[in-house]
């Protein structure tokens, strides 16, 4: 394991306390007046309960250290002197942070430096972004872009809530903090309706689709990952996480499975490290079949095929970083809105610039919810209740709208 070197900056900065998941530690000792080291041991605890999940655990990670150092830098206190109005005044702070504690683009909380770990003096609690549209254009992103969204702060109140109550259960802590905040609604706007799901249309999905097909055919060594990679996102509704091998899953070509009714099914892991087999269309194994073949392999697999479904262009093993899959998903946005340009649809061009990855998964389900039983997509999706994939259903709202369009004022 890597040795971790702290040293005093003679500067104002922050000194982090939780590196990733892979290389989560306590250290031998820390410079903090306030935070005593049971309260950084207790964290740690915490977090190691959702290092099955990456992403649960960097949300985790995020709010915890943002409330440990506003804990040591601002409020002067212990954890287990917490009180009610001290998780307030956290919530109004993280509203408007001071410009110290936001940085312009995220950064690593520690790096290497000859053999060792050491914190990075540039991370910050708090980040400044931009829309991904912006950022294109050619904005540059200030201090001034910085917003604590709703989705943020709900996500401290549930996340420090939960944090309390494991400190409870540790007989830390006597009470909840979180619990005692009755009316969380002057923080937390209550939404009306449906919450908009960011998805593609018909047409920019119909011009991403049959980009990737094009750039297969052209340049199929390099592009036809490409089309798997975005069959299989807006098919099966996978995440890029479910897509990536991690320490807890590598997705495998024994990972499609035949049962013996004919029916094909593929094995995931998802969210909260939970399994799941999602039904596989006849297309999407049309889609496999091509990749296979390209691969030199036999159409379809066998249980004992254990080759990773996204292999490595160079060396052994599977794809990990899903910034490579963002890369190659981006890529065929780019192409794609190159060409609706070419067509004179505009607008369809400039929307699709705001997309993301999650956006394939997002528009897969909402194609499918209005075809298939609510049910079933929601089990593919591995969705934990119909109220999640009822969002998707988006005819009321069509019809709302539509019984509106033509109202006159008298």
């Amino acid at each position: 394991m890597l040795k971790y070197l702290f040293k005093k900056s003679k500067k104002e900065g922050f000194i982090p306390l939780f590196d990733t998941m892979e290389n989560l530690f306590l250290p031998q000792e820390h410079y903090y007046e306030f935070l005593s080291r049971e309260d950084v041991k207790l964290s740690l605890s915490f977090l190691q309960a959702y290092s099955g999940s990456p992403a649960t655990f960097n949300a985790y990670r995020r709010d915890l250290e943002r409330f440990l150092q506003w804990c040591e830098k601002v409020c002067n206190k212990s954890l287990k002197d917490i009180k009610r109005t001290d998780i307030e005044d956290f919530i109004y702070f993280c509203q408007k942070p001071p410009k110290s504690w936001i940085g312009l683009q995220n950064n690593y909380r520690f790096i290497n430096k000859d053999g060792s770990r050491i914190p990075n003096p540039e991370w910050t609690p708090f980040v400044a972004k931009l829309p991904k549209a912006a950022i294109r254009k050619g904005e540059k992103v200030t201090l001034k872009d910085f917003e604590f969204s709703q989705a943020s702060m709900r996500d401290a109140f549930a996340i420090l809530g939960s944090f309390y109550n494991y400190l409870m259960q540790e007989e830390y802590t006597l009470m909840n903090p979180v619990a005692l905040i009755r009316q969380k609604s002057k923080f937390i706007q209550k939404q009306q309706g449906i919450n908009k799901i960011r998805r593609l249309t018909d047409v920019q999905w119909e011009y991403v689709i049959d980009t990737a097909r094009d750039l297969a055919e052209i340049s199929p060594d390099q592009h036809q990952k490409t089309l798997f990679i975005m069959s299989a996102l807006y098919s099966m509704y996978l995440r890029i996480s479910e897509l990536c091998a991690s320490s807890r899953w590598i997705p495998q070509m024994k990972h499609f499975h035949k049962e013996p009714d004919g029916s094909w099914w593929f094995t995931t892991v998802g969210k909260g490290n939970k399994q799941r087999q999602i039904a596989v269309s006849d297309s999407m194994l049309d889609a496999l079949k091509i990749w296979r073949v390209h691969l030199t392999l036999s159409p379809l697999p066998t249980p004992a095929d254990t080759m990773p479904l996204l292999p490595k262009a160079k060396g052994k093993g599977a794809i990990k970083e899903p910034s490579y899959v963002r890369k190659i998903v981006q890529n065929c946005f780019d192409h794609a809105i190159e060409n609706l340009r070419n067509d004179q649809l505009f607008e369809e061009a400039n929307a699709l610039m705001e997309a993301t990855v999650h956006w394939l998964r997002h528009t897969g389900i909402s194609d499918d919810v209005k075809i298939r039983p609510r049910e079933h997509v929601r089990d593919d999706a591995g969705h934990s209740s119909s109220a999640i994939t009822d969002k998707y259903i988006n005819i009321e709202r069509k019809a709302r709208h539509q019984s509106a369009k033509n109202k006159v004022i008298p």
